[in-house]
C-alpha cells in the first residue's frame, strides 16, 4: 500500500495566524469568531469530516515588535495576536470528535515543567490519548520582557533549557507513577498506593523539582513529541527528543537534507529513525478550474498585507526590515539570538543571494514558492511529487481563508488524494501515537530518551 499522508490543520487559537491581512475578506471568519468555542468545536468537525490527524496550534508568548521598533505593524493586521490558550479548545473539541487529536504548542523558555506535565497528563486524559506537545524555545524580545527578563535568553541555552526541561518532564509521565498504582481497595482503606508514587528529587542548573506528578498516568502517559527547529542545535534536539519534526526548505534537495540529517543524528542517540515522521508546511488555493485558482489568488493578493509580513519575519529573525537603506546591497545572514533558521532562509540557504529589493519584495505578495495553486488534480500532483521526492511524510496545512480555504481542500482536493491511495478513507483505532506508528504503540518506544526514566 502507498505510504499515507499525514494531515494537520496549522492554525492558533488567536484572530490571524499568517494570512496578513486577509481577515479583510468577506468569507473570512475567524476573526469575528475565533473568541467562540462554538467556532472551534465546528472547526472540529470539519476536520475529522476531511479525516485531518490533528489541530496543530502554534503559539506566541509576546508581540512582533521588531519591525520599525514598534507593535503597530503587528497589532494593525492581528498578526498572532490577540491571542488565546489553545489548551482550554482542546477538551471542548475532543467532546465532540472521536479520531482528531491536537498537537499544542508550548515554550520551554519560561514555562515550567512541572505546570505543564500537569497540563498535558490532563489534556491526554481529556482526549482518550489524543494530544501532542510541539516543543518550542521562545525567541521574541517582548516575549522574553513578559516573563521578567530584561533581553532574549540565548539561542543554545534556550536548548539548553529545553533539554533540561525534556528530563524533568520524562522523570513525571514516565517515572513517578508506577503501573497499577491505583487500587481501589475498600476493605483495607486504600485508593491508591503510595509504595507505587515516587518523587522524582530532580535537582539541576535550571530546575528543582521535588515531585512527585500530581496527575495519574494518562493513555500515552508523555503526549507525542513535535518539534520544529532546523538550526544546527535545534537538529540535534529533534533527534534526542521529537517523535514529529517539521522542516522548512526553498528546495526538495534541502527538505531530504535536513530530514536525512535529523534521522542519521537520532540513531546516534540509539533510536530507530523509523520512529520519527517529517512534515513541511502547505499552502493551497484550488478551485475546479485552474483558471477559478489563479483569480483567487489575485483576489487573495489585492488584500495581502506586507506590512503585516515584515513585521512577522522581522520579530522572527531579528532583522527589522524597516531598517535596510541600500536596496541594492545584498542582504546578508548576520547572527542573531532570534530564529536562525527562518535568518538562514533569505540568506545563506537561499538558492543564491539576494539584494535587500528582491527581499522586500518577496513580502508584497503571497509568494508563488510558498503556495499551490489550481485545480484539484494539479494539486494532488504537486502534493504527491513532493511525498515521493523529499521523504516527507505529511503536511501542516495553512489556510488564506477560515473556514473556506479548509473547506475548499476537503472538497477538492481530499477525495483526488483517497482516489490514489495515499489518503485514508477512514480513520485508524486508538492514540495520537498509535494513529501516527501503528496500534499497541500507544507509550513511548522503548528506545527513546524518555523510555530510560520509566518506573514501570
Amino acid at each position: 500500500m502507498a505510504k499515507q499522508i499525514i494531515l494537520n490543520l496549522f492554525d492558533m487559537a488567536g484572530a490571524m495566524h499568517n494570512s496578513h491581512g486577509l481577515w479583510k475578506h468577506p468569507q473570512n471568519k475567524r476573526h469575528l469568531y475565533y473568541n467562540d468555542l462554538h467556532y472551534w468545536i465546528e472547526l472540529g468537525k470539519l476536520l475529522e469530516k476531511g479525516k485531518f490527524d490533528t489541530i496543530f496550534f502554534a503559539d506566541v508568548a509576546g508581540v512582533y515588535d521588531v519591525y520599525q521598533n514598534s507593535k503597530d505593524a503587528a497589532i494593525r493586521d492581528g498578526v498572532q495576536v490577540p491571542l488565546n490558550d489553545p489548551a482550554f479548545i482542546v477538551p471542548a473539541v475532543a467532546a465532540v470528535t472521536e479520531h482528531l487529536s491536537f498537537v499544542v504548542t508550548v515554550s520551554t523558555t519560561y514555562e515550567h515543567p512541572f505546570s505543564n506535565a500537569r497540563r498535558f497528563s490532563t489534556l491526554d486524559h481529556f482526549t482518550n490519548g489524543r494530544i501532542g506537545w510541539n516543543v518550542v524555545t521562545s525567541y521574541l524580545p517582548n516575549a522574553a520582557q513578559n516573563y521578567g527578563h530584561k533581553e532574549i535568553v540565548k539561542h543554545d541555552e534556550r536548548y539548553d533549557i529545553a533539554d533540561e526541561f525534556m528530563e524533568v518532564s520524562y522523570k513525571l509521565w514516565e517515572g513517578s507513577w508506577e503501573e497499577h498504582a491505583f487500587v481501589g481497595d475498600a476493605e483495607n482503606e486504600i485508593l491508591f498506593d503510595p509504595e507505587k508514587v515516587h518523587e522524582i528529587n530532580h535537582k539541576g542548573r535550571y530546575f528543582s523539582v521535588k515531585g512527585p506528578h500530581l496527575t495519574y498516568p494518562s493513555a500515552q502517559r508523555t503526549p507525542v513529541i513535535f518539534q520544529a527547529g532546523s538550526s544546527e542545535r535545534g537538529r540535534d534536539f529533534a533527534a534526542k527528543h521529537a517523535e514529529c519534526v517539521f522542516v522548512g526548505g526553498s528546495t526538495p534537495e534541502k527538505l531530504r537534507f535536513y530530514i536525512q540529517d535529523i534521522k542519521e543524528r537520532a540513531e546516534k542517540y540509539g533510536r530507530n529513525p523509523d520512529n520519527i515522521k517529517a512534515f513541511t508546511f502547505l499552502n493551497v488555493i484550488v478551485a475546479e478550474t485552474t483558471e477559478e485558482a489563479e483569480l483567487k489568488y489575485e483576489e487573495y493578493n489585492r488584500l495581502w498585507s506586507a506590512e503585516a509580513a515584515k513585521a512577522q519575519y522581522s520579530g522572527s529573525t531579528g532583522y527589522d526590515l524597516s531598517k535596510y537603506e541600500d536596496k541594492d546591497a545584498f542582504f546578508e545572514y548576520k547572527h542573531t539570538e532570534h530564529g536562525q533558521s527562518r535568518a538562514a532562509s533569505l540568506t545563506k540557504d537561499a538558492p543564491r543571494k539576494l539584494t535587500v529589493r528582491e527581499v522586500l519584495n518577496k513580502f508584497e505578495t503571497i509568494g508563488r514558492s510558498n503556495v499551490l495553486v489550481g485545480n484539484p488534480v494539479e494539486i494532488a500532483d504537486s502534493i504527491q511529487f513532493q511525498i515521493e521526492q523529499t521523504g516527507i511524510d505529511g503536511y501542516n496545512l495553512a489556510h488564506l481563508i477560515t473556514p473556506g480555504s479548509i473547506e475548499e481542500f476537503i472538497h477538492f482536493v481530499v477525495p483526488e488524494l483517497q482516489k490514489r491511495g495515499i489518503y485514508k478513507k477512514e480513520y485508524e483505532k486508538g492514540t495520537l501515537r498509535e494513529k501516527l506508528f501503528g496500534t499497541g504503540k500507544k507509550l513511548l518506544p522503548d528506545d527513546h530518551t524518555g523510555a530510560k526514566y520509566r518506573n514501570f
